[in-house]
């Protein structure tokens, strides 16, 4: 994955959504959410499953956000992927990362078609943690 790409997602003054956080902390979408929660980010969990997650409330869809992230993180499988970066495309959200096990090459494809910037195969609490000063 490109490097410099990497690195203008983990700006702090991003706005993260990570679609498919979880309740249960054994969860990856737990695990990410918290993660970029306890690193200072600003991010909402996203999970229509959910009412809230470490307190903070969950929000049903992207489109349901109080505020419109610059990166959407997804922790769920490749076939909801497909559907997403589409709401993404819609939205205006000009990023998206897929977790290692939420990609696909058709939700790739698509985001490169439509000028959406992604990044995949790299899993973002791994990347955050090794650039970190």
């Amino acid at each position: 994955m490109d490097e410099k790409l990497i690195e203008e997602f983990l700006e702090k003054r991003n706005v993260f959504a990570v679609v498919g956080a979880s309740r249960n902390q054994g969860k990856y979408g737990h695990q990410v959410y918290k993660d970029l929660r306890n690193a200072g980010y600003n991010v909402y969990p996203v999970n229509p499953n959910a009412d809230e997650i470490l307190g903070d409330k969950c929000y049903p869809s992207l489109e349901s956000l109080p505020k419109s992230p610059q990166v959407v993180d997804l922790v769920v499988p490749p076939k909801l992927t497909n559907q997403i970066v589409k709401v993404c495309k819609k939205l205006g959200i000009s990023k998206v990362w897929m977790q290692p096990g939420s990609e696909s090459k058709t939700a790739i494809n698509f985001c490169k078609e439509n000028n959406i910037e992604v990044v995949h195969g790299v899993c973002v609490m791994v990347e955050r943690r090794s650039k970190q000063k």
